[in-house]
């Protein structure tokens, strides 16, 4: 039976009572009984309804369960996605423990399905938890929040003596293990350790949280879990306590196997390595859903992000508002001391929380027409995405006129504090210059293809590209990104944003923007890395051209090396080559001709693959003559005279 022992907190026992039997014989099917006891399974745990068979959740549930053995996520031992539109939507979670090798996770979450859907028929919200695994859907929204129940507590069949010394050492271990489990980052939030009492006895730990959480709400669940087990519990009786957000558990012995250390590169490497074995299978089976797609509802020409929509994403993402006096206080009531910088927008200010914390507040201007809604879309892109390469986004404050986005604190400013000015590029050498290239190329490809949002970032350049205290980018400011349904590949738009200089253009002159527009963006930024100089008027001999004009002619004379910064070394002047002709790939006039980021991740880490010739560029300006297609007179002045590189958010095509 199960015995509540807490308001949210279980205990798996099964008793037996049969008269006439003998104890011996009562204590072996009581451990038979026990070890059955593998999983705990809820359905329906918050009452959210019933689906039929025939359903389109039901066909919503099936095709993105389905999508478990060959998510490459899974590397990693967590899984997250959505299929699927409002009501019918389904989400799904999928955890497993951290010492978990691939396979066996992919076989764990595989038999947890196969379970779940059985066990749980009809059920729009359930969850099963096994020793090596979690899974649970629903068709509310799950990723990102933070959930104490349904809770249980494990047995524990293992000697772990009771008494103050041990609880203390516990309590102890907890703690420690807590820390380190909740600073991890989006991949994995996990730590083992064990502690020996003043009895000599050895107590091996462990706590997991689900990566989608902050390291707050990750330290919350734990605090929790801890603060239930430790005071009402025997530990003879309850050996760990297991909850929808985290996990932890503790024994007399070592349960837990090796883990292996994350690679700071290892993200990037796993994106390319899985994209070159998976595509063929993959590219099968999108055909084979895009046709059932399109069978059951016309494609959605574009995709708007209604103001209700936003705002229950907004209420949904409640545990990460912040008090404005708390923000006023952590920034000293918004001092320019502590000013980073200005925006489009608004100010950006340092500040430090009571924690000990450093943050990042970017303060709406109050009298921004469009100051609610970037703000809205920024919170309800940033707060769903998780990527080493994007700026993580901590939390917001919304109180009166006050509109508050607080970010993690970046502390080596932004791209072009370094590569722009003379003094500084010199120390920015060519390792540290195409570090950056392939973790922006990284973090497009997760908004691009790997997120379980599509996203059109559509103001990348260099003064939106932050550098944190190991010098690895982290693309920043999405107050003017697009969201894209997965299979959605193009949008118009007659209210042109972005940055002359950087916009590809068929943005520029027609509206439409892309994946591909994004690439342009990036191919521009690619090649300002290289040069250290703007994508403007360049002064070579006699002639002023733009970088990319000079970059096409230098490669058309076979001169390419030239655009080079001669403040670096030519060490590595195959790789500078070769970045050159991934930048020309890149800003290519038609846009079918420009490769997909995750092209250009393998061009970047595969020197066997061949690269195409690039054709000419767009807004290719020869001499003092610029050929820009389509364009009139008013546009080619705005885009050369765009000095200060502020964001355009007025200019409407013609």
């Amino acid at each position: 039976m199960i015995v509540p022992i807490a308001s949210n907190i279980l205990i798996i026992e099964r008793t037996i009572r049969m008269p006439g039997v003998s104890s011996m014989l009562l204590f072996f099917l009581f451990v038979i009984l026990i070890s059955q006891v593998s999983a705990q399974l809820t359905c329906d745990y918050s009452k959210v309804g019933n689906y039929t068979a025939s359903s389109t959740y039901n066909t919503n549930l099936n095709t993105l369960l389905s999508t478990l053995s060959s998510n490459t996520e899974i590397n990693y031992g967590f899984y997250h996605f959505s299929h699927g539109q409002s009501p019918d939507r389904v989400n799904a979670i999928g955890l497993c423990r951290g010492d978990v090798e691939p396979d066996e996770c992919r076989s764990c979450l595989n038999y947890a399905r196969s379970n779940l859907t059985q066990d749980c028929p009809n059920q729009k919200e359930a969850i099963i938890q096994y020793d090596n695994c979690m899974l649970r859907y629903s068709n509310r929204t799950i990723f990102g929040n933070l959930e104490f129940q349904p809770g249980y507590c494990v047995r524990n069949l293992s000697n772990v003596m009771d008494g103050d010394q041990s609880k203390q050492a516990l309590a102890n271990l907890m703690g420690k293990l807590k820390g380190v489990a909740a600073s991890g980052d989006s991949r994995r939030k996990y730590a083992t350790d064990n502690v020996t009492t003043g009895n000599f006895e050895t107590i091996y730990g462990l706590v997991q949280c689900t990566p989608d959480l902050s390291e707050t709400q990750c330290n919350d669940c734990l605090d929790g879990a801890i603060s239930d087990i430790l005071p009402c519990c025997n530990l003879r009786f309850c050996g760990g306590g297991v909850r929808p957000s985290c996990n932890i558990r503790f024994e007399n012995y070592r349960f837990y196997k090796q883990t292996t250390v994350l690679d700071p590169e290892e993200s990037g490497n796993t994106i390319v390595i899985a994209i070159s074995i998976v595509v063929p299978t993959v590219v099968v089976v999108f055909l084979i859903c895009l046709c059932l797609y399109l069978r059951r509802r016309k494609a959605r020409k574009n995709l708007v992000v209604k103001e209700n929509d936003v705002e229950d994403e907004i209420k949904i993402a409640e545990s990460l508002q912040f008090n404005f006096n708390t923000i006023q206080v952590a920034t000293e009531d918004f001092s320019d001391s502590n000013k980073l910088g200005q925006g489009g927008f608004g100010a950006v200010y340092r500040g430090r929380l009571s924690t000990g914390q450093m943050i990042a507040v970017k303060r709406l201007s109050r009298d921004s027409g469009q100051g609610d809604t970037e703000f809205k879309n920024e919170v309800l892109l940033v707060a769903k995405l998780q990527h080493r390469n994007l700026v993580r986004l901590l939390g917001f404050c919304l109180e009166g006129n006050e509109r508050l986005l607080v970010y993690e604190y970046v502390p080596n400013k932004s791209l072009d504090y370094f590569i722009f000015d003379p003094n500084m590029k010199a120390q920015f050498d060519w390792e540290s210059r195409y570090k950056i290239i392939r973790g922006i190329a990284r973090g497009l490809l997760y908004l691009h293809e790997d997120s379980r949002l599509r996203v059109i970032h559509r103001d990348l350049k260099a003064s939106n590209i932050l550098l944190d205290e190991e010098m690895n980018p982290k693309i920043a400011d999405f107050g003017m990104a697009r969201l894209f349904l997965v299979d959605q590949t193009h949008a118009n738009t007659r209210r042109i944003v972005g940055t002359c200089g950087y916009m590809a253009p068929e943005y520029a002159m027609h509206g439409q923007f892309s994946v591909k527009s994004d690439v342009f963006s990036f191919g521009v930024l690619v090649l300002e890395i290289l040069s250290g100089q703007k994508n403007r008027g360049i002064h070579h001999a006699e002639n002023v051209e733009d970088l990319l004009s000079f970059a096409w002619r230098s490669w058309k004379e076979q001169t390419a090396i030239n655009i080079v910064d001669p403040s670096l070394n030519n060490n590595s002047r195959n790789e500078m080559m070769r970045c050159i002709h991934i930048g020309l790939l890149c800003v290519q006039e038609n846009l079918a001709d420009r490769p997909t980021m995750a092209t250009i991740m393998l061009m970047l880490d595969s020197y066997s693959l061949s690269l195409p010739i690039p054709a000419k560029p767009a807004f290719y300006m020869n001499s003092r003559t610029r050929s820009l297609p389509g364009s009139s007179e008013s546009i080619i002045k705005s885009a050369q005279e765009s000095e200060n590189e502020v964001s355009v958010t007025e200019l409407y095509a013609r």
